[in-house]
C-alpha cells in the first residue's frame, strides 16, 4: 500500500492565494493529495469552508496558520498547526498583524506610484478577496492586471523584495513569542522554509535553538527554496535538537511556480505533529 500524499503548507484567497478555500481543496484532491494543510497568513478565516470541501471530497484537512515574524533583520515564517481558533491571545496577535499589513500596503503602493509605476491603492484592493489578509502578492496581482508584468515572481525579483526602495515594514511578532502563543493555543509550531535562498537574512542556528526551547516542533526542510545544503542544515539541526522535518509545496495557486505536492511530509512526521497538539483542534479525516 502506498503512503498518503501529505502537503502541509498552502494558501487560499483568504490570504494571498488565488483560489478560494473550496477551490484549493478541489485542486489538492485533483493533484492526488490525501492530507492537506491550509495555512493562510495570520488568519483562520478559511478553515470552515475548507473543512466542508474536504469532507465532500474525502481528503483529510490539517488546519493551520502562517505567522510572519521578525528577529533583528531576519524575517521568519512560522507555521502553527491545529491551534485553538478561539484562543484570545493568539487571535489578538493575528488581528494586530493583519491591521498592520493593510496600512503598510498603502504606503508601499504610494511609493511605487510616486516613482511612475502604474498602480494605485484601488488597483490593489481589487485583487484582495473580501475578508482576506492583504499582502505583497496582491500588489503583484495588480501589476499583472495592469499589464506591467506577467507573473508574481517578476515583482518579487525586484520591486517587492525586502531590499527594494518601495519596501515598508509592518508589525510582526518575535518568533520565540509566536512559538509560545501557538503552544499556549494548543498548536504545533514549525518554521517554514527557514533557510530560503530567496532572502538575504534568514534564520540562524541560535534562533532555532531559542525557538526549540520555547516549544518548536519542526523545520520545513523540503521546500522549493531549499537546495541540498539547506536540507542538510535542517537535518543537522533536527538531529541535534530533536525536531521533525516536514515537506510542503507552499502553494498559492496561479502566479507562482509552486505546485501542489511537489514536496511532501512523511506520515510518521504528521503523527508526531498530531501527538504534539493538545487535541483542541484535530486533523479532520474523512
Amino acid at each position: 500500500m502506498s503512503s498518503p500524499v501529505i502537503d502541509l503548507h498552502t494558501h487560499s484567497t483568504v490570504s494571498d492565494g488565488t483560489e478560494t478555500p473550496t477551490e484549493l481543496v478541489e485542486a489538492a484532491a485533483a493533484a492526488g493529495v490525501d492530507v492537506l494543510g491550509i495555512t493562510d497568513h495570520d488568519t483562520v478565516g478559511g478553515w470552515d469552508e475548507a473543512a466542508t470541501a474536504a469532507e465532500r471530497l474525502g481528503i483529510a484537512l490539517v488546519r493551520g496558520i502562517e505567522i510572519s515574524c521578525t528577529f533583528g533583520e531576519a524575517g521568519v515564517h512560522l507555521l502553527g498547526y491545529l491551534t485553538d481558533q478561539h484562543d484570545p491571545d493568539l487571535m489578538a496577535e493575528l488581528a494586530r498583524a493583519r491591521a498592520s499589513r493593510a496600512t503598510r500596503l498603502l504606503r508601499m503602493v504610494e511609493r511605487m506610484a510616486d516613482d511612475g509605476i502604474p498602480i494605485s491603492h484601488d488597483d490593489v484592493l481589487a485583487q484582495v478577496a473580501d475578508g482576506a489578509t492583504p499582502g505583497r502578492p496582491h500588489i503583484a496581482d495588480a501589476l499583472i492586471a495592469n499589464g506591467v508584468i506577467e507573473h508574481r515572481d517578476e515583482a518579487f525579483e525586484d520591486w517587492l523584495t525586502d531590499e527594494s526602495p518601495y519596501y515598508v515594514t509592518h508589525y510582526s511578532p518575535d518568533p520565540v513569542r509566536a512559538v509560545e502563543l501557538i503552544r499556549a493555543a494548543g498548536g504545533v509550531p514549525v518554521i517554514a522554509h527557514p533557510f530560503t535562498r530567496t532572502r538575504v537574512d534568514t534564520v540562524t542556528d541560535a534562533l532555532v535553538e531559542q525557538m526549540t526551547a520555547a516549544g518548536l516542533v519542526g523545520l520545513e526542510a523540503f521546500h522549493r527554496d531549499h537546495g541540498p545544503d539547506e536540507i542538510a542544515r535542517c537535518r543537522w539541526l533536527a538531529d541535534r535538537l530533536g525536531l521533525v522535518l516536514t515537506g510542503s509545496s507552499d502553494y498559492h495557486g496561479v502566479g507562482k511556480q509552486n505546485r501542489l505536492a511537489e514536496n511532501t511530509t512523511a506520515p510518521e512526521v504528521l503523527a508526531t505533529i498530531e501527538a504534539a497538539g493538545t487535541g483542541v483542534t484535530a486533523v479532520l479525516r474523512p
